[in-house]
C-alpha cells in the first residue's frame, strides 16, 4: 500500500511540476538560458577555485570575460550582421520572385524539350506538349507554405523572449546560478530519500555525462561551422554570406537544422545571384557539403561521439514534437531533454528485466540474468 502511495505521490508531483512549467512558460526562457550557463560554466568556476580564487571572484572573472567578448562582438561583428540582415529582409520578396521565375523557366525547358517528347513516344496523351508552358504556381505555394511554417516556429518561440529579458534578466540570474550552483545541488540532494540516494546519484552522473558531453561538444562544433560557413561563403562573394554562415552555425546546435538552413538558403541566393552561370552555386554548395563532411566524420565523432545515446529516428521525432509544442525554444532543448530521458528509460528497462513480472518468479530465486539477446542490447544502447 505504501508503494502505491509513493507512486501516486511522484506522479502527482511530476504532473504539478509540468503544469507549473506550462503556465509559466512565457517567462521561463531567460531562466532556462541562465540555468544552462550555470551548468556549463560550473566546471570552469571550480577550476578557478582550485587555483585560489573564491567562488564570488571566480564567478565575476568568468562573467566579466564573457562580457568583454560580447562587447567586442557587439562593436565589431554585430554591425555587419545587422546591415546584412536588414538587406536580406529588404531583398527577400524580390529574391523569392526571381527564384519562382527561374524555376518556372526550368520547368518550361524540361517539359518542352524532354518530358513531352518522351511521353509522346510512349503514346501517352498529354497536354504537356512542346512549346506549351506548364503552370508553376506550385512553386509559389511551396514558398509561401515554407515561409509560413518558419514564421510560425520563430514567432511562437521568439515572441516570448524580449530584448530586456535577454540583456538584463539573463545575466543577473546567470550570476546567481553560477555563484550558488553547489549550494543548489546540495539542497536538491538533501531532499532525495536516503534509500534511493545511491540510485539517484548514479542516474545524475549518467545524465550529466550525456548532457554535458553533448552541450560542450556541440557548442564547439557550432563555433567551427559558423566560422567555416561565414568565412567560406563571404570569400566566394555570396550576398549575405556572413549572415547565412553564422546563422547556420548557430542553428547547428539543433541537429539537421543548421545544415539544411545553410544548404537551402545559400543555394537559393547563389542561384539568383549567379544566374545563368552555375559557378557560384557550385562553390556555395561545395562549401556547405565540405562543412557537413568535416562535421559528420571528424568533429562530431571526436567532440560529441555517442554521448546522447538516442537513435536518429527517435531524435527526429523528439525534434518535431518539441518544435511543434514549444516552438524554437523546444528545438533547442529537445536533444538535452532526450539525452536525460534516455538515461532514465535505460534504468527503467533494467529494473523491469529484474522484476518478478518479467522473470515470472521472485527475483531472488531467478539467479543470474540470462545473456541479453542482440536486439534487446541494441535497443538499450540506442534509446
Amino acid at each position: 500500500m505504501r508503494t502505491g502511495w509513493h507512486i501516486a505521490f511522484w506522479i502527482g508531483a511530476s504532473a504539478l511540476f509540468v503544469l507549473i512549467l506550462w503556465l509559466c512558460w512565457e517567462i521561463l526562457p531567460p531562466f532556462i538560458i541562465a540555468l544552462a550557463i550555470g551548468y556549463l560554466l560550473d566546471p570552469v568556476a571550480c577550476r578557478l577555485q582550485s587555483l585560489g580564487l573564491s567562488r564570488l571572484m571566480a564567478t565575476l572573472v568568468i562573467l566579466g570575460f564573457f562580457a568583454v567578448v560580447l562587447g567586442l562582438l557587439f562593436f565589431l561583428v554585430f554591425p555587419i550582421l545587422g546591415h546584412q540582415f536588414y538587406g536580406f529582409i529588404q531583398e527577400l520578396p524580390n529574391l523569392l520572385t526571381k527564384l519562382q521565375n527561374l524555376l518556372g523557366k526550368a520547368g518550361d525547358w524540361i517539359g518542352r524539350d524532354y518530358l513531352a517528347p518522351i511521353l509522346q513516344k510512349l503514346g501517352v496523351e498529354t497536354t504537356l506538349a512542346p512549346n506549351s508552358v506548364p503552370n508553376m504556381n506550385f512553386v509559389g505555394e511551396a514558398t509561401r507554405t515554407a515561409g509560413s511554417f518558419l514564421n510560425s516556429i520563430v514567432s511562437r518561440g521568439m515572441a516570448v523572449i524580449s530584448v530586456v529579458s535577454l540583456l538584463i534578466i539573463t545575466p543577473v540570474v546567470a550570476f546567481y546560478m553560477l555563484l550558488d550552483w553547489n549550494k543548489m545541488i546540495a539542497t536538491v540532494d538533501g531532499l532525495i530519500p536516503l534509500r534511493h540516494r545511491d540510485v539517484a546519484h548514479e542516474l545524475a552522473r549518467e545524465i550529466d555525462k550525456a548532457m554535458s558531453g553533448f552541450l560542450r561538444g556541440q557548442s564547439l562544433v557550432c563555433l567551427f561551422l559558423a566560422c567555416w560557413y561565414g568565412l567560406g561563403l563571404s570569400l566566394i562573394g555570396l550576398n549575405f554570406g556572413l549572415l547565412i554562415g553564422l546563422s547556420a552555425g548557430v542553428l547547428s546546435f539543433v541537429p539537421y537544422v543548421g545544415s539544411l538552413t545553410a544548404l537551402i538558403v545559400a543555394s537559393i541566393v547563389a542561384i539568383v545571384q549567379g544566374w545563368p552561370h552555375w559557378e557560384l552555386f557550385m562553390l556555395a554548395v561545395g562549401i556547405v557539403l565540405a562543412g557537413q563532411f568535416l562535421e559528420a566524420n571528424i568533429l562530431s565523432p571526436k567532440l560529441v561521439g555517442d554521448k546522447v545515446g538516442v537513435h536518429p529516428v527517435w531524435l527526429i521525432f523528439v525534434l518535431l514534437a518539441f518544435g511543434s509544442i514549444l516552438g524554437f525554444i523546444g528545438l533547442v532543448i529537445a536533444v538535452p531533454v532526450a539525452a536525460a530521458a534516455a538515461v532514465i528509460l535505460r534504468y527503467a528497462v533494467s529494473r523491469y528485466r529484474g522484476s518478478e513480472f518479467y522473470l515470472g518468479m521472485p527475483a531472488w530465486l531467478a539467479g543470474p540474468m540470462p545473456p541479453q539477446i542482440p536486439v534487446q542490447k541494441s535497443f538499450e544502447e540506442d534509446v
